[in-house]
């Protein structure tokens, strides 16, 4: 096997079946297809806009190079013999598998320019998507991402009306424009300080919770409406000290101490790593998940771009999410 330099080697074929390939995929496999499929080479012919000549004497030098019969001449018309067949089957086979890698070079052109709009809630901004759109760039850097951030119904609205392409959102809308095409329920849960009397305890029910001030989630988002479902029970003594459809603001005034905050582990990856905060799943049963879903529109097919960018995002997801189970099963332990 002669090198050719680092990488590169070449396999050595006979010399003789090394001439035949090269000249058999020549104009002679074309002309020999056309006269199989017509039926006769005088109809080849006029298809292919030659002189029967010509599709006669490729066909000849063809059969002459195989030495193999691959036509019946029959009245005015041709038949394929057995080896007639074989052949025309490897060329369909040569030309479907020619026309799929065409297809996917065309489709990696058409990446190299383009756009895909997105939305999100917050906490997924947070936590999820700038990572996966950083890779995503790194992929196709010709690709313009644009985001829309906003609550669960919002980001539902964005894409049923079109003005995204892939939304990420939670518990979405049963709304006939739109399909969920990716989901994972999620544990709700405490988010407080290390030192938080809470913090202790491995699993909680919202009453111990609202012995202690409190934020919520304004209402409008998803997780307000799972919350509002069981407070409603429990008539508490309000303590909640704001409302806001900021999570991330939550957060921070978590971190200045007094007060917790609901929602799930997403946005939170750093602040558990650091041991800033603390995270602790809810154990009454309408608070144990959260659904988390990414959707596109059922009445518009996806962009070459948004359905790339939507492959590549459900991927590193599902990655994401396998890990953060892995952590929180060891935290159980």
């Amino acid at each position: 096997m002669p090198n050719l330099g680092p990488g590169i080697f070449t396999v050595t074929l006979g010399d003789r079946r090394l001439d035949q390939a090269r000249q058999l995929y020549g104009p002679s496999l074309r002309y020999f297809a056309a006269a199989a499929s017509a039926g006769s080479i005088r109809a080849a012919a006029r298809e292919l806009n030659v002189a029967s000549s010509a599709v006669n004497r490729q066909i000849l030098w063809l059969e002459g190079t195989l030495d193999l019969k691959l036509f019946d001449r029959v009245g005015r018309g041709v038949r394929l013999t057995e080896a007639g067949e074989i052949l025309l089957a490897h060329i369909r086979r040569s030309f479907s598998d020619f026309d799929a890698t065409l297809g996917e070079l065309q489709a990696l052109k058409g990446l190299r320019r383009g756009s895909v709009t997105i939305a999100a809630v917050e906490s997924v901004c947070d936590s999820l998507l700038p990572d996966v759109v950083s890779a995503f760039r790194a992929k196709f850097p010709g690709i313009h991402v644009s985001l829309r951030v906003g609550g669960s119904e919002r980001v539902n609205g964005f894409v049923i009306s079109g003005e995204a392409e892939v939304g990420f959102t939670f518990d979405p809308t049963r709304d006939h424009g739109l399909t969920v095409a990716f989901q994972r329920d999620l544990p709700i849960g405490v988010v407080m300080r290390p030192d938080h009397p809470l913090a202790e305890r491995k699993r909680l029910k919202l009453a111990d919770c609202l012995e202690f001030p409190f934020c919520l989630p304004s209402e409008g988002l998803s997780l307000r409406k799972r919350l509002d479902a069981v407070l409603v029970t429990l008539a508490p003594s309000r303590k909640t000290f704001v409302e806001a459809n900021s999570l991330r603001f939550m957060r921070a005034l978590v971190k200045r101490g007094g007060v917790i905050a609901f929602q799930t582990r997403f946005g939170i990856e750093d602040e558990r790593e650091s041991n800033s905060l603390v995270f602790r799943e809810l154990d009454d049963p309408p608070l144990r998940r959260d659904r988390f879903a990414v959707v596109i529109s059922a009445n518009r097919a996806l962009s070459l771009a948004a359905s790339m960018f939507f492959d590549h995002a459900t991927d590193a997801i599902r990655r994401q999410l396998s890990e953060n189970d892995a952590d929180m099963a060891s935290l159980r332990a």
